[in-house]
């Protein structure tokens, strides 16, 4: 059990495990403080022709290493 003198953010708690999850699911990476809804990262080792088959509706390039998308 954690010490009662360390504070907990519960919020945040949960955001991670929803973040470690969708990740998981969706093959994806999750950028700081994302929250539900919010866009997140197509990671560089997933190359288009495979992102076009996990994420059908597109995405943005910010930079050739850099794509985000909204996802479920």
């Amino acid at each position: 059990m954690p010490s009662m003198s360390v504070g907990r953010n519960f919020d945040e708690i949960l955001r991670v495990i929803d973040a470690l999850q969708l990740g998981d699911a969706k093959r994806i990476a999750t950028p700081a403080d994302w929250q539900k809804g919010k866009e997140v990262i197509i990671p560089p080792s997933i190359k288009d022709e495979e992102a076009r088959t996990l994420f059908p509706q597109g995405w943005t390039e910010h930079r050739p290493y850099l794509r985000t998308v909204l996802v479920d």
